[in-house]
């Protein structure tokens, strides 16, 4: 027995990989060798400093009973209500001071202790070896067994394994691993993600029978041309393939070609087979494709490929990265069900079951290294380790430990370098690596502009203009670079409400063949469970350094809830195109990459003001990959009425179960519109009725004094004013690093979240009572003349808002309508865009139907609370008692809390409904953009300052709301 009792750490500080670790293989589970998980509760130990504990507790008999205990797999920092330490934070910046490969001395090291017996039938050391694997341990780690040293290693979300099996004993085997938070390897993982040290992946004992499989290489290619797959498995340790389904039984090593279904994201066809050695048996799944970089273009199976991807860090609110199988299942589903066709496993390769769900059910993969040097940035990416032969050898280790385990999954179709590194040698080793070991899959890295390592030019959140520009093949770069495809690994920057933009760049990629795609970033939102706050972000622990809510980023919340962002993307990246024809036509366009439209039904929706007056299945050809064709609409089923809105609204549904929906989702959808509405306009017979302390006009009455609505048909109104100001968005607030204009900075420096408002006149005519106001800015010229006119016919009562700005404006506005205050209201339902919010560059989604919900319904609770919940198009609204028309259609949003209130808050728990509830009309709205991180919205979504005239026509009504269609979307 080799156990020392010291406390020597100089590994800790070692560039080295680590030492002790059986050499990378592929990740399988056998069908007849013995598996023991090791997970559950261990007994947990935490300290300071690296060598704060001599090693002792890894010795036989140590009496750790006083010890706490926390889960395995876990983070420590998210266990124990605060005892062990908190989260942090950082998007780029490393938490301690860059010294290369030095650590602070200040180094939280967790001790973890746990004691096992073998099963009664474990094979004994006749019957072969065992290995003790490690999925995944944050960031350094020293393995004791029984008392002997076996090992230590760092790559924080790369497998590592130990032969084991000399050590084992039938019962009080001593497992203890101490794990530091701060090594040599953090250098190489700063990745924008909450730093989360702990052994947060499985532990597992493997039984590896005498003749057992080592290590193989499913080879599963396809010949889109004849049809054939060629299928050869090479194995360390000689055996027999064996496929039924395709009458294969072959030694291993030896190919043979057969007439197979291909597997695409599209089609996942897979076989079941089995590598059969003479001590084990292992299952295989194999897909059969291609990838290959042709004609300047990344094709599978013979096809350019289009990815519309995310990229996903595993999370839960709770458990951080130490995720369950059911909750990647969950993550795999909502990207089916979303159209979600690819995945880049930003920035690190998963937990290797994920891979198999995407094999299962069809996801192109980017698989990452777990490699990030992104603080370099800040010293001009001096002493950056991917430029430094000395941790040459760790970078390769990662990469190596990376194919070598995800090598057998056909979801994998390219490897990624890494994330934000720089550049330098070690890349290029990296890159050569890779090249020689798999010729199979591409190469990816974004930061090698020159692409000299990579098949593929890829950027982060380049504009519309430039990837236009790019898909033209106008951007220049060197010969290489112009010649091969272009992706945008990451683009349409999730955070908070939006992304805006994301149907203007699909219009780009699918109009230039060079554009291959994207991957919006991110998949999830980051936040963290917290007693307090209800979910937390950067700087909510106390953390020196942080980013604050820079971390939720993503297209679901942290309880995976689709946000709005999700749904638009959905609807953009739809598989099928249902637009309006010539004649009475509707235009199917099949955008999927291989497979037909078979997998779908039809259906159509006849609309009168949106309400659905006749349904039925509508024919749709047998259209190929990118076909289209007319399809003749039916025959209205009833006349509608004069100054009706009608409409025809068609969806694509699943037309069987599938594995990842039910017969009837909703795959993709359109509206044709056939007849517009007719506005609504008042015309005047009421005159206004002037009192002592009020005017009374119809079903309306005004303060005498300021002019001020007060109620409408016993409803009562405060605070009807113009409003321009909304609580800033994260894309409005934009990033410190940001050279654009960040419009919500601008808009608070110019002073519109305290517009005053001066009254000028009240003006009592026969036919109209008329408000003169100036809103405008302290401290500022500008401003906007505003004229509030109101008529009625007695029963209803009119208001036309007349806006002219006043100096030189050189900002656009956030919005511009009108708010006002309801002291009761619930229950709201309206005729125009929904169920989601949506606004300028963020509406795709929003269908034309009749919608209910609640106020509270309406909100979108993002992590950090800003701008939400605005319904588009709306012709009318009706909550509190009142109905509200527009001319011409409006946005729409009503909550409990003023946009002030909403401005101030910092969590969604500093959000307390009020006795009023607040109500917008917009007659206009800016776009959102991705300007947290990206570009910011298109010129044609900016609210510009210009004079603007709208009415809205007001009246009271029955507070219950009828039944209601609802059109899916999702």
């Amino acid at each position: 027995m080799s156990f020392r009792t010291t406390t020597d750490v100089a590994y800790v500080e070692d560039v080295s990989p680590g030492s002790g670790a059986l050499a990378p293989r592929a990740w399988y589970a056998s069908s007849d060798a013995r598996s023991l998980s090791l997970n559950g509760s261990w007994r947990f130990r935490l300290s300071a400093t690296a060598d704060a504990e001599d090693d002792s507790f890894a010795a036989e008999g140590y009496d750790a009973g006083g010890w706490a205990e926390i889960a395995v797999p876990g983070h420590w920092v998210l266990q124990g209500d605060g005892a062990f330490g908190s989260p942090a934070y950082t998007n780029h910046l490393y938490p301690f001071p860059v010294d290369p490969p030095r650590v602070p001395t200040e180094n939280p090291t967790g001790d973890h202790l746990r004691v096992f017996d073998l099963p009664a039938d474990w094979p004994g050391p006749a019957d072969g070896g065992a290995v003790l694997r490690f999925d995944g341990v944050d960031s350094c780690a020293r393995v004791w067994l029984n008392g002997t040293d076996i090992g230590e290693f760092k790559g924080s979300r790369i497998p590592h394994e130990f032969a084991v099996g000399h050590l084992l004993r039938p019962t009080g085997n001593v497992l203890a691993v101490r794990v530091h938070q701060w090594s040599a390897g953090s250098y190489l993982e700063d990745q924008d993600q909450w730093w989360l040290p702990g052994i947060f992946r499985d532990v597992t004992l493997l039984h590896r029978p005498a003749g057992g499989v080592l290590d193989f290489f499913v080879h599963a290619s396809y010949d889109h041309l004849t049809g054939a797959g060629t299928l050869r498995v090479d194995s360390d340790v000689d055996g027999r393939v064996v496929v039924p389904a395709l009458d294969i039984d072959v030694e291993t090593g030896c190919p043979v070609t057969v007439p197979v279904r291909p597997w695409t994201a599209e089609t996942p066809a897979l076989y079941d087979g089995e590598l059969v050695t003479e001590g084990e048996r292992v299952p295989l799944r194999i897909g059969f494709r291609t990838v290959e970089l042709a004609d300047g273009l990344i094709k599978v199976n013979g096809r350019p490929v289009l990815f519309k991807g995310v990229n996903r860090h595993e999370w839960h609110p709770e458990r951080g990265r130490a995720l369950d199988l059911e909750t990647m299942r969950a993550d795999v589903l909502l990207m089916k069900r979303h159209n979600v066709n690819a995945v880049r496993t930003s920035h690190y390769p998963p937990h290797p079951a994920f891979l198999d769900l995407c094999d299962e059910y069809g996801l192109w993969v980017v698989d990452e290294c777990d490699l990030e040097t992104h603080g370099f940035v800040e010293q001009d990416w001096r002493d950056n380790p991917v430029d430094d032969d000395r941790w040459t050898p760790a970078l390769l280790d990662r990469a190596a430990r990376m194919v070598e385990r995800d090598k057998n999954h056909p979801s994998v179709v390219i490897w990624s370098l890494g994330n934000e590194a720089g550049t330098g040698r070690g890349l290029t080793a990296m890159a050569e690596w890779i090249h020689g070991r798999d010729t199979s899959r591409l190469v990816h890295y974004e930061g090698d502009i020159d692409c000299r390592d990579t098949d593929v030019y890829s950027r982060m959140y380049a504009s519309h203009d430039e990837v236009e520009r790019i898909g033209q093949g106008l951007d220049g770069g060197t010969h290489r670079r112009r010649a091969l495809p272009f992706i945008l690994c990451e683009y349409a920057h999730a955070m908070g409400n939006g992304p805006g933009g994301l149907a203007d760049y699909q219009k780009i990629f699918e109009a230039h063949e060079r554009l291959q795609g994207a991957f919006v970033w991110e998949w999830i939102d980051h936040g963290i469970e917290h007693p307090r706050l209800g979910l937390a972000y950067g700087g909510d622990f106390g953390e020196e350094l942080h980013d604050g809510n820079f971390v939720c980023d993503g297209l679901v919340l942290p309880d995976r809830t689709p946000s709005p962002g999700l749904a638009e993307f959905k609807k953009v990246i739809e598989p099928v195109a249902l637009t309006a024809g010539d004649d009475a036509t509707l235009r199917v366009t099949n955008k999927q990459d291989f497979a037909g439209l078979c997998a779908l039904a039809f259906t159509w929706a006849f609309q009168v003001d949106g309400e659905t007056v006749g349904s039925g299945d509508l024919a749709v050809p047998a259209l190929a990959a990118g076909e289209s064709a007319d399809v003749k609409l039916p025959q209205p089923p009833v006349l509608a009425p004069a100054g009706a809105e009608t409409a025809w609204t068609v969806r694509a549904v699943l037309a069987e179960d599938t594995a990842w929906a039910d017969r009837g989702h909703v795959v993709a959808w359109g509206q044709v519109p056939v007849t517009a509405r007719a506005l609504p306009a008042v015309t005047p017979t009421a005159a206004p009725v002037a009192g002592e302390r009020v005017v009374t006009l119809g079903p309306a009455t005004f303060d005498a004094r300021t002019g001020e609505l007060r109620g409408i048909g016993g409803v009562d109104v405060t605070g009807l004013r113009l409003d321009v100001w909304r609580a800033p968005t994260d894309n409005d607030d934009g990033a410190p690093w940001q050279s654009d204009v960040r419009y919500g900075v601008l808009w608070r420096e110019l002073g519109l979240h305290r517009m005053r408002h001066r009254l000028d006149a009240v003006e009592v005519g026969d036919g109209a009572l008329t408000v003169r106001s100036r809103v405008a800015p302290a401290a500022r010229e500008v401003g906007l003349s505003t004229v509030y006119r109101w008529v009625s016919d007695g029963d209803r009562v009119q208001l036309t808002v007349s806006v002219t700005p006043e100096g030189d404006w050189t900002l656009p506005l956030p919005r511009l309508g009108i708010r006002f205050g309801l002291s009761a209201a619930d229950r709201v339902s309206w005729f125009g865009g929904g169920p989601g919010e949506a606004y300028p560059d963020s509406r795709t989604a929003s269908a034309l139907g009749r919608w209910r919900s609640t106020v509270d319904a309406l909100q979108t609770p993002y992590v950090r609370p800003q701008e939400n919940g605005a319904r588009a198009d709306v012709r009318w609204a009706e909550l509190g008692g009142l109905r509200v028309e527009g001319a011409p259609e409006f946005w729409f949003s009503a909550r409990r809390w003023t946009t002030e209130q909403l401005d101030a808050a910092g969590h969604l728990t500093d959000l307390v409904p009020g006795e009023t509830v607040w109500v917008n009309l917009d007659h206009g709205q800016h776009g959102l953009g991705s300007q947290s991180c990206g570009p910011g919205p298109l010129p044609r979504y900016f609210l510009d300052v210009a004079p603007a005239q709208f009415s809205f026509v007001f009246s009271a009504v029955d507070q219950s709301i009828d039944s209601l269609i609802d059109i899916p979307t999702r």
